[in-house]
């Protein structure tokens, strides 16, 4: 059945684009909700003096993409979580989390739908994701995967050393001002 889109269609066109599609698939899902309307000779005339606004917001979201691209390409978004023994995680990392730490560290909204990473995240380190922007616009980033205890187990090791060395010099210090005076005691 032909039919004329009228929203993108992930894996059909775009707006405005004519396709073939199953006849089930157009009555039982593009045309209720509202995607697409039959390809008669007067919709399709209705779609040759709308072409003009249609290329007008095409040529809009493709700059908005590149622009958003742009803002994501080559980036390195850093997750904090639980690691184990051998860099082994506590669960995994989603897409969720993913767009989560994509708005907090470079303030970019993106759904979480739309990234795409080649396999589970299960352990520490640096992980290549993408995320689709609009049809074959695509930004490509790094996520790293971070252990929470290990800043704060670095930072307690090196503090109770600090901590020793200056507590032993005070002792080492009033133990030999108190031996004169117990010898001057007795």
């Amino acid at each position: 059945m032909k039919v004329i889109l009228l929203e993108e269609v992930k894996g059909k066109g775009g707006e405005g684009d004519v396709v073939d599609v199953a006849h089930g698939f157009a009555v039982n899902y593009l045309l209720p909700r509202r995607m697409a309307v039959e390809a008669t000779t007067g919709n399709l005339k209705q779609l040759e003096s709308r072409k003009h606004n249609i290329e007008k917001r095409e040529l809009a979201r493709t700059t908005d993409a590149n622009t958003l691209r742009e803002a994501l390409d080559g980036k390195v978004v850093t997750i904090p979580a639980k690691v184990g023994e051998e860099g082994q995680l506590f669960g995994s990392i989603t897409t969720a989390v993913i767009a989560d730490a994509i708005a907090e560290q470079i303030g970019v909204t993106v759904d979480r739908k739309k990234v795409d990473v080649a396999h589970a995240i299960k352990t520490a380190g640096d992980h290549d994701a993408s995320v689709t922007i609009y049809r074959e616009i695509k930004a490509e980033l790094t996520v790293k995967v971070v252990d929470i205890a290990a800043p704060a187990d670095a930072a307690a090791e090196e503090a109770p050393a600090e901590e020793t060395a200056t507590e032993e010099a005070p002792v080492e210090e009033a133990a030999t001002e108190e031996a004169p005076a117990e010898a001057s005691a007795e």
